[in-house]
């Protein structure tokens, strides 16, 4: 399907799927305004220099009014994976209350629309985040605006925080304790996520449609724990423990740096991140293997 060339807004353009999607949709030969709190000069270096970058708090209504009033798309892509505390106020704002504002300014400039980033399973469950993603899409499905919404899976990718994040532990730890390491997922790779994007921008018929985004694969978290150690050479010992170690092994980790594994993301475990009805082939995408991606994704193949 040939892209009708258009003025796209892209808020969270600079981050892990940002720096996909954009130059996807530059390729395309839409215009591209990317929207930011923070650029970086290292992330202006990685951007085309046909795309726009507006630094500027997306939370400001004035301001999202400012710089969309010649839009005819908005992407939203914001989104965190931890909060502050664990309360859940931190999701709220960054999923509810920008949604919020986001649409208003839509409206108020007659930009019709959307495209939402949320996540698989959102609104099930316990966890804050999946929480607010739903309540985030309540707010899509009912704005009266021109919605798509996409609900990948862990994106798998150069950088991620899946592979990626478990590779720089494996680097010390000989033997890695894992709570929940029988939750099942279903990577999908970021450059089908930004293909689903681009697509469905594209196409009329995904207006009021939700995708959900997964790999052709499932894997436990204890089997990406062993796929990464062993696109290393690494031999490590991956120790499942119970559910009362995997929760307090999540007490731990909220107050480490970082947060490598918070109390909310061990309530988001106790959802398999899997689905039946994958999205992408409703949009003409076959979707990639992540397993033959290792050596890309931790960066083994560079030079």
């Amino acid at each position: 399907m040939t892209a009708i060339r258009q003025h796209v807004v892209v808020l969270g353009g600079t981050g892990f799927v940002g720096h996909h999607l954009v130059p996807r949709l530059l390729a395309d030969g839409h215009r591209v305004t990317v929207l930011s709190r923070g650029i970086g000069d290292a992330a202006r270096a990685r951007f085309s220099r046909d795309a726009s970058l507006i630094e500027g708090d997306v939370h400001d209504r004035a301001f999202l009014g400012a710089v969309m009033d010649d839009a005819d798309a908005v992407v939203n892509l914001v989104g965190i994976l931890n909060e502050r505390g664990d309360d859940g106020l931190e999701f709220n704002r960054v999923f509810v209350e920008l949604l919020d504002t986001l649409v208003d300014a839509m409206q108020a400039n007659g930009v019709r629309r959307l495209l939402q980033m949320s996540a698989l399973h959102a609104g099930d469950g316990d966890s804050h985040y999946l929480q607010a993603r739903g309540l985030a899409e309540a707010r899509v499905r009912t704005s009266g605006l021109d919605w798509t919404l996409l609900r990948p899976s862990v994106i798998a990718g150069p950088g991620d925080g899946l592979f990626c994040r478990f590779d720089g532990l494996l680097k010390y730890l000989p033997v890695m304790p894992i709570g929940g390491a029988e939750a099942c997922f279903q990577p999908v790779w970021v450059g089908d996520v930004a293909e689903a994007f681009a697509r469905a921008l594209a196409n009329p018929a995904s207006v009021g449609q939700s995708f959900d985004l997964v790999g052709p694969d499932r894997y436990t978290l204890g089997e990406i724990v062993h796929m990464t150690a062993a696109a290393r050479g690494r031999h490590r010992l991956v120790v499942s423990l119970p559910p009362a170690l995997g929760r307090l092994q999540a007490e731990v980790g909220e107050h480490l740096p970082g947060k490598p594994i918070s109390r909310d993301n061990w309530r988001s475990l106790q959802l398999d991140s899997t689905s039946d009805n994958n999205g992408l082939p409703r949009l003409g995408i076959t979707p990639t293997a992540v397993a033959p991606r290792l050596p890309q994704i931790l960066g083994l193949d560079a030079g």
